[in-house]
């Protein structure tokens, strides 16, 4: 009897797709930035506090991912996105490269400079499935509890920067600052880190002085 390793063909064939999404972008000047977090982090807020202050800087497109509905691609459009698109999952827990390209090809990628990518609310699938996009940004909250980098070591460990949202709740959670970032370091030593607050404002400009940046470098 022969065995056929499913997941792995699985897991090749969209890291191959997800290289051909690479050539895309980067053949357009388009830089992308793929948005993880759990469910109620912050990642549509994020994308509203963020759209605002890129307005006559970058030329900003959102693709959205989510298991039904439109409301985040709705909310992203509304915050300034020049387009947006909408990927409903119909059921699965995160984006792969084959329903990003589907994405790219309802947008004219050389008419913008910097496309973000919402995924689904998980902490466990996103991390496993390259998209093509440039960057992987995880937004962690501070209601969420300080543990999770021990609980969810693979999302941690495979990005390229961290936000973290709601510092303003600081005072009123129990969140172990101290407790939380030794995680952070013994997964993904030095990783970028951006506090802030969408409600108040606080660390956005950093935040939105790197994406900058990093989009204007691509392009």
């Amino acid at each position: 009897m022969q065995r056929i390793p499913v997941v792995e063909n699985i897991m090749n064939a969209n890291d191959r797709l997800a290289q051909e999404n690479r050539a895309r972008l980067d053949a357009a000047g388009l830089f992308a930035i793929n948005l993880m977090a759990s469910p109620g982090a912050g990642k549509t807020s994020l994308i509203e506090q963020t759209l605002p202050r890129l307005a006559g800087k970058l030329r900003v497109a959102a693709v959205d991912g989510d298991i039904a509905t439109s409301i985040d691609a709705d909310r992203a459009a509304a915050a300034g996105a020049l387009a947006s698109v909408q990927i409903n999952t119909g059921g699965e827990c995160h984006l792969d490269a084959v329903m990003l390209r589907g994405a790219l090809d309802q947008l004219e990628l050389p008419a913008f400079d910097l496309l973000i990518v919402e995924n689904v609310g998980n902490l466990v699938c996103p991390s496993e499935f390259r998209l093509g996009t440039h960057r992987s940004i995880l937004i962690a909250s501070i209601p969420e509890g300080d543990d999770k980098p021990y609980k969810y070591p693979g999302m941690y460990r495979g990005v390229d920067a961290l936000v973290i949202n709601k510092i303003d709740l600081l005072p009123y959670v129990p969140f172990r600052m101290d407790y939380f970032q030794r995680g952070v370091e013994a997964l993904n030593p030095g990783v970028l880190t951006f506090p802030l607050s969408c409600s108040t404002g606080e660390g956005l400009d950093a935040w939105v002085d790197w994406l900058t940046g990093q989009a204007q470098r691509s392009t």
